[in-house]
């Protein structure tokens, strides 16, 4: 199984005219399969006088939780190109929504079909990428000292610090890509000759 997935940073539309007919495709990063389903219910909403508002998403980080709607359009002409889209290009924790307002020419299953997966991706073409890793969340305090020495070692590709809080001390929180984790651990040791305590906080995708 793959390390990393992709995801929107941000929600962002685009729109397609095809025909005459209106293709305005919504795309957005989600935390679970709620999220989704409300972020459906609010282009649904949105655009309720709309011909038809067609779904599909992945809610979770494996690419297992899954789902797709064609709203009316003929089975499998518009939900599941989608997606494919969605799964060829490895969108988990995202959800689209097509929203076609029909302009009067029909164009057939195999014109919906291209229609629908092209919204899907001239939106992604438009959207900024973020390409998340499995990664392990730490933490860790240090005086005001070393502080400058710690941030040092943590600036390179492989870490991102998510958090920082300055108090009596420094508290960094840091996730480090899974691959790199001991080779990281071995060059805060040597850094700081052992006297260093990573706190263990969880493991998750990040973006790097």
């Amino acid at each position: 199984m793959s390390s990393e997935y992709f995801s929107v940073e941000k929600e962002t539309e685009n729109v397609l005219v095809i025909e005459r007919s209106k293709f305005i495709c919504s795309i957005k990063p989600v935390l679970d399969e709620v999220d989704a389903k409300k972020f459906i219910d609010t282009i649904k909403k949105k655009h309720s006088l709309a011909t038809h508002n067609c779904y599909a998403y992945i809610a979770d980080d494996k690419g297992l939780i899954q789902k797709f709607s064609d709203d009316g359009e003929p089975q499998g002409t518009a939900g599941l190109p989608m997606l494919e889209v969605l799964k060829n290009k490895r969108m988990f924790k995202t959800v689209a929504v097509v929203t076609r307002y029909f302009g009067g020419i029909k164009l057939g299953t195999g014109g919906l079909t291209k229609a629908y997966g092209n919204s899907v991706v001239e939106c992604l073409n438009t959207s900024k990428i973020l390409q998340m890793e499995d990664a392990t969340i730490y933490k860790v305090e240090r005086d005001y000292d070393s502080y400058s020495k710690l941030l040092k070692v943590l600036s390179i590709p492989e870490v991102s610090i998510t958090e920082t809080e300055f108090l009596n001390s420094v508290i960094v929180k840091f996730a480090v890509k899974k691959n790199y984790e001991e080779a990281l651990k071995r060059k805060l040791i040597d850094c700081f000759n052992g006297k260093i305590e990573l706190g263990f906080i969880e493991n998750k995708y990040c973006s790097f």
